[in-house]
C-alpha cells in the first residue's frame, strides 16, 4: 500500500518512483524509521513563518542512526534525484524549523545519531553527533562531575550544539562565538563520500579536536549555512569552569541611553575585561519573560504605544535597556575588573544589579543561567507576548558603535508599527560587531496578520540592506531574498561549489538561497 502523502511529492518525481525509493530506504534503516503519513509528518510541518504550512510540507522523513546508513540513503536519493533536507534537532526556532526549505523535500532527521563520542577533560574538548542536545551534554558533564562549561543559545534545552554551530549560532559565555570554538567536522558528501576536515583527514590523527586548520585550504566554513554536505560529527571546545563567576545586570531608563551604553561597553569587550557578548535587551524583550500580559497594556490592534511601554517599565521594574554580561576569573581578577564595571555603570547613569531576585526576577535569572552555560527554555516566553505561534527573527549586523543603534532602532520601530507590530529587540555586542536581533511576533491563526508579517519582514530586509546592514541568519522563507542582498559574485561562487559537490542538487536545494 502506498504511504506517500497525497499531493506532496518531490518536485518532478512521480508517486510510483517515490514509493520505490522509500521502499529501498526502508531496507536500509528499517520500516519504523521511515514515515510518510500525514499525521506522522506533522512535527516536520510545524513552522513559525508567515507563509502557509503547505509551502514547506515534506514528502516523507527518514531517521538514520549511522554514517553508513546515510551513505546508503544518499545512493538511493541520487539514483532517483530526490532532494533531502537534513536536520539535527529541527529546533532552529525564529530562523526556521524542521520543515524543509522547499515543499516535497525528504527530511533526514538525525535525532537517532545522538551519541557523545568523546569528552577530554584535560584538553576541554568534546566530539558529538548531530542529535545530541545541549541538555544532554549538560547532564553528561554534571553526571561525570566534570568542571567544564559550554556555551548555548537561548532557548537551548531541546536544541543541539552541532546544528547551532553549523548555522553559526551564538551564545552567552566567553565561548559564545560557537563556530569559532569548533574544531573538526565529519561530513557525508552528496555522493556518499566521507570527509573529515582539518587534522581529521590524517589517518591516526589525535589532534582533530585541538587544531582545526590542518594543511591547505580550511574547508569547515563551506559546510556552515550551506547545503554542500551532511555534518555527522563535530568537535567543540569546552570552557573550564571559572573559580569565580559574577553575572550582572545594568538597567537604563531611556531609549536614547543605548548610544552611550554601546560606546562605554565596547572598549571593555574588545579588551576582554568583559569576556562574553554583552546583551542589551529592550523593555519588550524582557516583558514576556517577566510574565507581563500584553493585553493588559494594549488590548486593541496596532503596535503598542510608547506610553504603554513606559508603564510596563514602571510596573515591573524593567529598564528601557537591560544590559547583561558577566566576569569570569579568580576572585582577585574579578574584584579588580568589578571596580571598572561599577565606574562605567555610574558614569553612564545605569543601575547595577547582581542578584536576579532583586530586580527582574525570572527574566534576569534565565540570563544569568545562560551566561554560565546552563540550558533553559526561558526565552520561549517571548512567544506568549502576542500568541498565535508566529515568530521570525530579523538579525542585521553592524559595527559596535553607539551611532548605529538609534538609527537602526528607529528604522525598525517605524517599519514594525506601519504593519501593526511591536518592537521586540536586543543589541548584542560581540568583539567589534553588533547584532541587532528583532523578534517579529504575530498570530499565525490570523490570515491578515500573516500577510502583514510577511510584508513587514520583507520591508525590514530591503530597507536595512539599502543601508548596508546584512542579516547573518534568516527565516527559511526568506533564504533566497537574503542571499540576493549579498550580491551576484558571492552567489555565483556558491553555485559553482554546489555544482562541484552536489551535481544532482540533492542536498537541501534552496537552503541559504543556494541551488543549481
Amino acid at each position: 500500500m502506498t504511504t506517500t502523502p497525497r499531493n506532496v511529492l518531490p518536485k518532478g518525481i512521480s508517486a510510483s518512483d517515490f514509493e520505490q525509493a522509500l521502499a529501498q530506504i526502508r531496507t536500509i534503516v528499517g520500516a519504523e524509521y521511515v514515515v510518510a503519513e500525514d499525521t506522522a509528518l506533522a512535527p516536520y510541518n510545524k513552522i513559525m513563518m508567515a507563509v502557509p504550512d503547505e509551502q514547506h510540507a515534506p514528502s516523507a522523513a527518514v531517521m538514520p542512526d549511522s554514517v553508513e546508513q546515510i551513505q546508503a540513503i544518499m545512493k538511493v536519493l541520487n539514483q532517483h534525484r530526490i532532494p533531502v533536507y537534513p536536520i539535527s534537532t529541527g529546533k532552529n526556532l525564529g530562523y526556521g524549523s524542521a520543515a524543509p526549505v522547499e515543499r516535497g523535500q525528504l527530511v533526514m532527521d538525525l535525532r537517532r545519531m545522538n551519541r557523545i563520542l568523546d569528552v577530554d577533560a584535560e584538553l576541554c574538548t568534546a566530539l558529538v553527533e548531530p542529535g545530541v542536545t545541549y541538555q544532554q551534554l549538560y547532564d553528561y558533564l554534571q553526571e561525570k562531575k566534570l568542571p567544564l562549561w559550554f556555551s548555548c543559545p537561548a532557548p537551548s534545552v531541546i536544541a543541539g550544539p552541532l546544528g547551532n554551530m553549523v548555522d553559526r549560532g551564538v551564545g552567552y559565555t566567553p565561548y559564545g562565538e560557537h563556530f569559532l570554538f569548533s574544531s573538526g567536522m565529519e561530513v557525508v558528501l552528496a555522493d556518499g563520500e566521507v570527509l573529515r576536515t582539518g587534522m581529521g583527514s590524517m589517518p591516526g590523527s589525535n589532534t582533530w579536536q585541538v587544531f582545526k586548520w590542518g594543511y591547505g585550504p580550511t574547508l569547515d566554513g563551506i559546510f556552515t549555512q550551506s547545503n554542500y554536505g551532511i555534518v555527522t560529527k563535530m568537535g567543540m571546545w569546552l570552557m573550564p569552569a571559572p573559580p569565580d563567576y559574577r553575572p550582572f545586570l545594568i538597567q537604563y531608563p531611556e531609549d536614547a541611553d543605548i548610544t552611550k551604553i554601546v560606546d562605554a561597553l565596547r572598549p571593555l569587550r574588545i579588551a576582554m575585561v568583559i569576556p562574553n557578548a554583552v546583551v542589551i535587551a529592550h523593555t519588550l524583550w524582557e516583558a514576556p519573560c517577566a510574565k507581563v500580559n500584553r493585553a493588559d497594556y494594549h488590548p486593541g490592534p496596532g503596535a503598542i504605544s510608547d506610553e504603554a511601554v513606559q508603564k510596563i517599565r514602571k510596573d515591573h521594574n524593567l529598564g528601557a535597556w537591560n544590559v547583561y554580561a558577566a566576569l569570569y576569573g579568580t576572585p582577585e581578577t574579578n574584584a579588580a575588573n568589578w571596580k571598572i564595571i561599577e565606574q562605567v555603570a555610574a558614569a553612564t547613569g545605569g543601575t547595577l544589579i547582581t542578584d536576579s531576585t532583586e530586580q527582574g526576577g525570572r527574566a534576569t535569572q534565565y540570563r544569568f543561567d545562560l551566561m554560565k552555560g546552563k540550558p533553559n527554555l526561558g526565552e520561549f516566553d517571548l512567544y506568549n507576548w502576542r500568541g498565535g505561534g508566529g515568530s521570525m527573527w530579523f538579525a542585521p549586523v553592524s559595527q559596535a558603535k553607539g551611532s548605529e543603534t538609534l538609527k537602526q532602532m528607529r528604522m525598525a520601530k517605524d517599519i514594525l508599527a506601519k504593519y501593526g507590530f511591536d518592537y521586540v529587540g536586543e543589541f548584542i555586542v560581540g568583539w567589534r560587531d553588533m547584532h541587532h536581533v528583532i523578534d517579529l511576533l504575530y498570530d499565525r491563526s490570523d490570515a491578515e496578520q500573516m500577510k502583514k508579517a510577511h510584508a513587514c519582514f520583507d520591508e525590514l530586509l530591503q530597507s536595512f540592506a539599502r543601508e548596508g546592514y546584512g542579516v547573518y541568519r534568516a527565516s527559511t522563507a526568506f533564504a533566497e531574498k537574503v542571499a540576493a542582498t549579498y550580491g551576484p559574485v558571492k552567489r555565483d561562487v556558491e553555485r559553482r561549489l554546489k555544482r562541484a559537490l552536489d551535481p544532482n542538487n540533492i542536498i537541501a536545494p534552496g537552503r541559504c538561497g543556494i541551488s543549481i
